[in-house]
């Protein structure tokens, strides 16, 4: 028990000299401000999002036709990397939910529900009810906007 309350006294102090540091306005030797203004960051490198959680929708079960769910799934995959082309979307994938209620995630780099769920609506797999959604305003590292350059550079295939 005595060992477990030094490591949590360890980490009090460890995070507590972080924030401290932060709060201080102490430069960061690395910044890249031109970095930062492409990716929409603040002076703390963080930016306003919208999560948008993929839940099972009312016509999941109902659209059984495999061709029409391969053409719905071609569409979403589709929509997706046109968001991410777009720089509206950060981030996206799936979830492994046993019970299939949430089935994935868009990070979606929008300020505003409204226009979250505006951009969500063009899914064709949102339209056709396979999916519905939940958004929950954000706040995050900027840093999140690069990972579709990143990510065009570790796949080895594309979509």
């Amino acid at each position: 028990m005595k060992l477990f309350s030094i490591v949590l006294f360890t980490l009090f102090l460890a995070l507590t000299s972080e924030v401290s540091a932060q709060a201080s306005g102490k430069p960061n030797p690395g910044y890249d401000a031109e970095l930062a203004k492409k990716l929409g960051g603040t002076d703390a490198g963080m930016r306003s999002y919208v999560l948008a959680l993929l839940k099972t929708g009312p016509n999941d079960s109902t659209i059984t036709d495999k061709d029409q769910r391969a053409k719905l799934f071609a569409g979403h995959m589709s929509n997706i990397n046109k968001l991410a082309e777009e720089g509206k979307l950060a981030v996206a994938g799936p979830f492994a939910d046993p019970e299939r209620k949430y089935r994935g995630l868009f990070i979606l780099a929008v300020s505003k529900v409204e226009e979250a769920r505006a951009l969500a609506e063009t899914d064709p797999a949102i339209k056709a009810g396979i999916f519905v959604v939940e958004y929950i305003p954000w706040y995050g590292s900027a840093s999140l906007m690069a990972t579709p350059e990143i990510h065009k550079k570790i796949s080895k295939t594309i979509e």
